[in-house]
């Protein structure tokens, strides 16, 4: 079973919604690590941020997985 452009459209717009998922999460990431120490922020608003980023790639993760699986899927 092959995917009809429709499909191969809408997994190219999930892989697109990861990729710009990743590089927002790291760049947030990394700058409220950076002004939390700049302004001198308790550690477990560290711990926070530090939690939130690993939410948000684990859901990136399991959405990779979808993708995998659907392409694997229509290969038969």
């Amino acid at each position: 079973m092959t995917l009809s452009p429709d499909q191969e459209q809408a997994l190219a717009r999930k892989s697109r919604m990861v990729a710009v998922v990743i590089a927002v999460v790291v760049v947030l990431w990394m700058g409220a690590q950076w002004i939390g120490g700049q302004v001198g922020l308790d550690p477990k608003f560290a711990f926070l941020f530090d939690l939130a980023a690993l939410a948000a790639f684990f859901w990136t993760m399991i959405v990779t997985y979808q993708i995998w699986r659907t392409r694997r899927d229509s290969r038969g």
